[in-house]
């Protein structure tokens, strides 16, 4: 079973594995240099993409600063969800930290899976389920961890991060100034 496989086999529950092969084929290798990008906000998220290797910072602009939303990883899909799935403009602006290696379905074969795998609507429901758990658990640890507790745990999840990415960019995503997030940082190297 390739990487992409089991990697949709675990988001999208499928068990069968025509239906897998079928989802499989309709993804196609792609690349991204690092410094471009996977999509500028305002413009409509016609991708949706399982990162092979690589870093794909998720951010908006704001009046003064740019606010990380996330960092996606290998082993995790990249899209803007609400702009794939309601063709609307999209919020996030998303760009390669590093060179990217992905496995890209386009929104015509997105949407075709719907008539070539007749479960599809209940696997994409689980899918949006999951990343919609993802959310809550984001949401939840900044609510109720000090900033220290999210260091850690992102720190405890991610190590590569912390010498992959500006540390800027890690500090916005955790919610935090760099300022706390140098202190924080300091503190923990002692």
């Amino acid at each position: 079973m390739s990487e992409l496989e089991h990697y949709i086999k675990s988001y999208f529950g499928i068990a069968n594995q025509n239906d897998l092969k079928t989802i499989v084929s309709l993804f196609k290798s792609t690349t991204i240099k690092k410094g471009d990008y996977f999509l500028k906000s305002g413009k409509i998220c016609e991708k949706l993409s399982f990162i092979q290797s690589g870093l794909l910072r998720i951010y908006i602009k704001t009046e003064d600063k740019e606010v990380t939303q996330w960092i996606s990883t290998k082993g995790y899909f990249v899209t803007d969800l609400s702009s794939l799935v309601f063709n609307t403009p999209a919020r996030f602006t998303i760009q390669a930290l590093i060179d990217c290696e992905l496995y890209t379905i386009d929104r015509e074969n997105y949407l075709l899976l719907k008539s070539l795998i007749p479960q599809w609507p209940e696997l994409e429901k689980l899918f949006i389920a999951r990343c919609f758990v993802m959310l809550e658990e984001r949401i939840f640890s900044h609510l109720s961890m000090t900033a220290e507790e999210r260091y850690d745990l992102l720190f405890e999840q991610n190590k590569e991060l912390f010498n992959q990415v500006p540390l800027q960019y890690i500090a916005s995503m955790l919610g935090m100034s760099p300022e706390t997030f140098s202190r924080i940082r300091k503190k923990k190297s002692i």
